[in-house]
């Protein structure tokens, strides 16, 4: 071997300095002791061999437990099961697998969007899910979540309510819409307590089915749609506080949910200022049974729910022909026995908010735009019927 295989072989591993004593292993005049060189080599070389040993089987095992369970590996997080809870979860038209997996995870359903697209890119029904309205659970391996999608057994039909209908109207709506028959819908609102209406409902889902969106899947029964509809009630309740308005107001949470579904009924066309109004007509008369109307709502709107159809004006002997029937507040004074029809979210404002004013009538002198005139005496109402009248004349189709 030639003097260059050594690399740098003219540079001398120890100094030649007369400064201190020579290293060990050489002799006085630097010349080393080649039997004893040996002989260090060989106990020196030994235990580095079995160090390297340890570390490279100890780099074995280390790699292998990080493959298993380490932070740093390249797997993405995954939940494990069929998760729990309920999560609706809507596909958009349009949306790619990436947008999906993102929302899934925003939503909780799946621990990261990766897991997700793994699993959609190893399962070829992904190129066929629907757009709509999913029902899913939180926490759910992404396979799971995957299988609930392209199944589609779990995608809804949602459903949109508007206020002002009857529990007749909604019902016959449901049947027609869903493949749930009428009958059963019926049987359902004959077992209230099924339903979670309020203790005030009095066993009556009328005006309590509150107007909204709501999603109906290939499980849903009649009572867990009818169901919904009482919890939105419910949920609306809250936010107005009814319980804390019934007792500022002095009326109970029944007569509450009554006056705002006359607000409603009347006030339609309105927006929430003009339903306040209206609501004070209400309390005004109520509240003065000495008043311009002796105590009586007077309500053409009562009159519709007693025959079941709404139409723009009602006669004198339409009227005295109920005069019996509880909900006719031309006859009868005060309330009627409950609502009457769903009230939105500004009826129920309005009747928990009446508006200030002397008020004892108001007529929407046109049926196009709503508009709506208020009156404090019988002699403006006059008027203001009169009004109504001319635009009957020559928008006879809408009267």
């Amino acid at each position: 071997m030639s003097e260059h295989d050594h690399g740098d072989g003219g540079s001398p591993l120890f100094s030649s300095d007369d400064d201190g004593p020579p290293p060990a292993g050489t002799t006085a005049d630097g010349a080393r002791s080649s039997g004893r060189r040996r002989a260090r080599r060989r106990s020196g070389c030994l235990p580095m061999l079995i160090v390297l040993t340890l570390l490279v089987v100890g780099g074995v095992f280390l790699v292998r437990s990080i493959d298993v369970a380490n932070p740093f590996s390249s797997e993405p997080d995954d939940f494990e099961g069929a998760g729990s809870g309920a999560v609706t979860f809507e596909v958009s038209a349009g949306d790619s697998i990436s947008a999906m997996a993102q929302n899934l995870e925003s939503l909780d359903v799946v621990a990261s969007a990766d897991a997700f697209i793994e699993a959609a890119a190893d399962d070829d029904r992904s190129g066929s899910i629907q757009q709509g309205l999913y029902r899913l659970r939180k926490e759910m391996s992404a396979a799971s979540a995957l299988d609930l999608i392209v199944g589609g057994t779990t995608r809804g039909e949602q459903f949109t309510f508007v206020a002002g209908k009857t529990v007749e109207e909604i019902v016959g709506l449901l049947a027609r819409d869903t493949d749930i028959p009428r009958a059963q819908f019926e049987k359902a609102l004959d077992v209230p307590a099924s339903l979670g209406l309020p203790e005030s409902a009095e066993d009556d889902a009328e005006g309590y089915l509150f107007p909204g969106s709501y999603l109906v899947f290939e499980d849903s029964t009649a009572t867990s749609i009818l169901s919904e509809m009482v919890a939105g009630q419910q949920r609306a309740a809250e936010e107005v506080d009814l319980p804390a308005a019934a007792e500022r107001l002095g009326y109970s949470e029944h007569d509450l949910m009554t006056i705002a579904s006359l607000i409603q009924a009347e006030g339609s066309l309105l927006d929430e200022k003009g339903k306040s109004k209206i609501a004070r007509v209400i309390y005004n008369r109520l509240e003065n049974p000495t008043g311009e109307t002796v105590g009586k709502l007077q309500l053409d709107a009562t009159i519709d729910f007693i025959y079941g159809e709404k139409v723009a004006r009602r006669t004198i002997p339409e009227i005295d022909a109920v005069a019996d029937n509880p909900y006719n507040t031309y006859s009868n004074a005060g309330l009627p026995p409950g609502p009457i029809a769903t009230p939105s979210m500004d009826a129920l404002r309005a009747a928990v908010d009446p508006a200030d004013g002397p008020w004892f009538y108001y007529v929407t002198v046109n049926l196009e735009t709503g508009l709506t005139k208020f009156a404090v005496t019988y002699t403006d109402f006059l008027q203001l019927s009169a009004e109504l009248d001319e635009y009957c004349d020559t928008q006879s189709d809408r009267c």
